[in-house]
């Protein structure tokens, strides 16, 4: 069964060694565990629902509480200390376009809110409801779930945009293909949701990211459906699928999406090598990136995230034996981690591989094998499970990512990193903060920062905590000229760094859009950008009626 306050299944831990949390009691002082609050003592705290009856929609505080926030810190504590503030008045289950269109006449007839609910992995805040007087109806699309339609000839597939990624690959893999995006949050997160937050899978070096991977499809938007066919290209205007990617539940809900499948690659392996320093690291990653070499994924871990994710691993033996043959070869303490796959036929990997391989000997690279690579792969979507296991021990995880130009990539880590050192100093606390590139490009990388702390075991402390390093983490990547996210999406935790980037003219552009589609403002109000002064006038005309 799925845990309602924590990640993933119930059944399923990630195991901590003594090794591993005496090295983070080295780093941050031992941890006190938590008292976590139960599932029935939160749902009497749940508020009565002020939406009126609808035969879709149920509105017990149980499938309330379930279905009202992600997985963002913010979520957690809420959670997990039993403070569930805003939630949805109701959740509806939708079984067709038919039943989503249904729902969101409801709403505009009761100016009710909606929040479009994928697969709840949000970790940026997409998913919460407003607070205010306006009742929320959050609509979950896991019904929406079917294979419609699968055109081998021109390689492209339709499904129900509520399928989850193990649903979605297990029948594409029946016909022999796959779409080969793979994000950490795999396992429950949806296809309709990895398409309005843009996402990116770990193997989009091969596959691509989720905007080179969507076609078309069906949104139902309170003015009426919008349809997008799936063309191989077009110079036909502008793109309406780009008015869908990154929409964030703004203009409407995607019931169907069109995506292009691949066929299943012959072969695939996944190869470890460490360098001794950053220097090297990196250069000769920007090498294998612009030489677009055909590989399926690049991630290199800079020293503390390589030194982080030995110690972690347990198998003290084994690490301790790979790390007196890698400082043999020249990889000390500074040494960095990279990961590299190819996918394929077998004589293209093959290609691949060694020209990747070639390129890091060039720059000091010490080839270690598959082993570690293997072991990657049999856990990429584990990993996440740690966040239940350190909770647990009384620490707190969290990450922010960006994607900056190579010559920005080195100061923007440093800088979030120092960030993020500095963001509890005044509560005497440390932060263990640890980064990778997680994505490359021949123009620059994602760069992607992990930060580990002590709770301090009460929800207004904890919370306050969070704030002040989410904001200091998220102000270095501003004044580094980093995207405020390349994977993650805006929600409402990255709402207030948005305009630095995009700018007024930008977002007024946005709000425009989106209130072409939802003249009243009920999609997912406050995510994304603010409502236009039209749609809050709605609100307050309809409430005095």
């Amino acid at each position: 069964m799925r845990r309602w306050n924590g990640w993933g299944d119930e059944s399923i831990e990630f195991a901590l060694t003594e090794d591993a949390l005496q090295f983070l009691r080295e780093r941050l002082g031992p941890g006190t565990t938590p008292r976590d609050a139960g599932f029935e003592e939160v749902c009497r705290r749940v508020p009565p629902g002020r939406l009126k009856s609808h035969r879709l929609i149920e509105a017990s505080p149980q499938a309330r509480l379930r279905n009202g926030l992600g997985q963002s810190m913010q979520d957690w504590l809420r959670l997990r200390y039993g403070v569930p503030g805003a939630l949805p008045d109701g959740v509806a289950f939708p079984e067709s376009s038919e039943q989503v269109r249904e729902l969101l006449d409801y709403a505009a007839r009761h100016d009710v809110a909606v929040i479009p609910y994928g697969g709840g992995t949000s970790v940026v805040g997409h998913l919460s409801a407003p607070c205010g007087d306006r009742a929320v109806l959050t609509v979950n699309l896991s019904r929406l779930s079917q294979l419609l339609d699968l055109d081998a000839e021109a390689q492209l597939a339709t499904f129900g945009a509520g399928i989850a990624g193990p649903d979605l690959e297990a029948q594409l893999r029946a016909h022999g293909y796959t779409l080969g995006h793979f994000p950490q949050s795999f396992e429950y997160s949806t296809l309709g949701g990895w398409v309005v937050t843009r996402s990116s899978g770990q193997q989009s070096l091969r596959y691509g990211r989720i905007e080179q991977l969507f076609a078309g499809g069906k949104m139902e938007t309170p003015r009426g459906m919008l349809r997008i066919p799936a063309f191989p290209a077009s110079a036909a205007g502008t793109d309406l699928r780009e008015m869908v990617l990154g929409s964030e539940g703004r203009l409407g809900i995607l019931t169907e999406a069109t995506v292009r499948i691949s066929r299943l690659p012959q072969t695939e392996s996944f190869h470890a090598v460490f360098f001794p320093g950053w220097a090297d690291a990196e250069n000769a990653l920007r090498h294998i990136a612009q030489s677009r070499i055909a590989l399926s994924m690049l991630r290199l871990s800079n020293p503390v995230e390589t030194l982080t994710t030995l110690r972690l691993a347990g198998h003290r033996t084994m690490i301790g034996a790979l790390e007196r043959y890698l400082r043999w070869r020249g990889c000390g303490q500074d040494k960095c981690l990279l990961l590299l796959g190819a996918s394929g036929e077998p004589a293209a990997t093959r290609t691949a591989l060694a020209s990747a391989l070639r390129v890091a000997r060039e720059h000091h690279g010490v080839h270690a094998g598959q082993a570690i690579g293997r072991k990657w792969k049999a856990n990429r979507f584990r990993n996440v499970y740690l966040r239940n296991s350190l909770w647990s021990r009384g620490y707190a995880v969290d990450t922010v990512e960006t994607a900056v130009e190579w010559p920005k990539v080195r100061s923007a880590m440093h800088a979030v990193e120092q960030a993020a050192s500095r963001a509890l100093e005044a509560d005497g606390e440390r932060v263990h903060a640890y980064t990778h590139l997680s994505h490359v490009y021949p123009q620059g990388a994602s760069v992607y920062s992990t930060f580990v702390y002590r709770l301090a075991g009460d929800f207004e402390t904890d919370l306050a905590r969070w704030r002040r390093l989410k904001a200091a983490v998220s102000d270095a990547i501003v004044a580094s000229g980093g995207t405020i996210s390349h994977q993650h999406g805006v929600g409402t935790d990255h709402a207030p760094y948005l305009q630095a980037e995009k700018g007024e003219l930008g977002l007024g552009a946005m709000r425009r859009l989106f209130h072409h589609f939802d003249p009243q403002g009920v999609m997912n109000p406050g995510k994304l950008v603010g409502q236009s002064s039209e749609e809050e006038g709605h609100h307050v005309a309809r409430k005095l009626a």
